[in-house]
């Protein structure tokens, strides 16, 4: 993987030791293109046709909303692509492309015999959950849904923690004082009990869960900031830099957040890894997302009310197994390509392999006749 922008000689150590990191580096690579995957998952794993023909016409039910009226029927609600009726219509008047796999995460074979849950066969490649709704459309939703979760709380909560504790660093005194008390108190809320209470109270949704677990788990990344601001505020460059009139909010983003973005993006992966597996908890509890969704959590819940479907368990075990592994291996290689340590090792060594070069091109150009 090479980048196609120019970088600077300390971004291109820490690519280098990025790269160095054989199970990081192939872990971003593998992950990258599962999510990259999951992002098309309507293209994957649909009962709508990608792309249909009917009387001539071209359609898209995959991303445009067609009515069984438009489509040659006699009701005006959304067709139902799987019905007898609409299959008849689009193999007497046109054709249909299928995704590989014919089933969203909420669709019902009603095709299938009971007893529920089916185990795995050619029609389900991971079998059925306790709905009848195929488990491999349910992975891959809830994968999709799951990354974009963590890291959309990810960057709400680096931003929060990151402001917070660049203001407590950088002013210090009073603010700092105040602002460590505040968030002490605010680490210490409990937050699966307020969770439990406000699931009482409304319906919980995807962007109502992302605001209220935001607010509680920006308190991460403050100390480590705080930390930077205090150690960078009295440097010779800032000292200049007030001499100078330079506003303390120019100080504090070009001259000082630089030093503390290194600790952040150092431990971004691991806030991604906790916000997947506390997303998946509080599901598995029953206090997240619908119970409709696309949840890897919610799937863990119906491995346990079906214990004699082992295939629900062990699906949902090992996609968040493999993704969490993923995520670990890539965070502890930023870490190690952040690490200022190791860069100056690998200066140093790349020194002292340029010096042995020219040493003995030197010996070589010596020994000559």
């Amino acid at each position: 993987m090479n980048l196609p922008i120019e970088l600077s000689p300390i971004a291109q150590r820490r690519w280098a030791s990025f790269k160095a990191n054989r199970r990081g580096y192939y872990s971003l690579w593998v992950f990258s293109i599962i999510f990259t995957l999951s992002l098309f998952a309507e293209f994957i794993a649909n009962d709508k046709p990608i792309i249909a023909s009917i009387n001539d016409e071209i359609i898209f039910p995959v991303v445009f909303t067609y009515t069984e009226k438009e489509l040659g029927g006699v009701f005006e609600t959304e067709a139902y692509y799987k019905d007898p009726f609409i299959l008849e219509i689009i193999d007497r008047t046109g054709w249909a492309i299928w995704p590989p796999i014919p089933y969203t995460y909420n669709s019902v074979d009603w095709e299938l015999q009971a007893p529920y849950p089916h185990p795995p066969d050619s029609r389900h490649w991971l079998g059925t959950d306790g709905t009848n709704s195929d488990v491999l459309a349910k992975l891959i939703y809830g994968f999709r849904l799951s990354v974009l979760f963590g890291l959309s709380m990810a960057i709400i909560s680096s931003v929060i923690g990151v402001a917070v504790g660049a203001l407590q660093g950088y002013f210090g005194g009073a603010t700092d004082l105040v602002g460590q008390r505040i968030v002490e108190v605010w680490q210490g809320l409990p937050v699966l009990f307020l969770l439990i209470i406000l699931a009482s109270m409304v319906e919980p949704t995807i962007l109502w869960l992302l605001l209220i677990l935001s607010l509680f788990s920006w308190t991460a990344l403050v100390g480590v900031v705080r930390a930077e601001f205090l150690r960078a505020r009295n440097f010779e460059f800032v000292r200049a830099a007030r001499s100078l009139g330079v506003s303390d909010r120019v100080i504090m983003v070009r001259h000082v957040l630089p030093n503390a973005m290194v600790a952040t993006l150092t431990y971004m992966p691991f806030i991604l890894n906790g916000a997947i597996t506390f997303l998946t908890a509080i599901d598995f509890l029953g206090f997240g997302l619908p119970v409709d969704s696309a949840s890897l959590g919610r799937l863990l819940g119906l491995a346990k009310i079906n214990l004699q479907a082992p295939w629900i368990g062990v699906s949902a075990f090992f996609t968040l197994a493999i993704l969490l592994t993923l995520l670990i291996f890539v965070g502890e290689a930023v870490r190690d390509a952040f690490d200022p340590r190791r860069i100056y090792e690998s200066s140093h060594d790349d020194d002292e392999d340029e010096g042995s070069d020219a040493e003995e091109t030197v010996l070589a150009e010596g020994a000559a006749p």
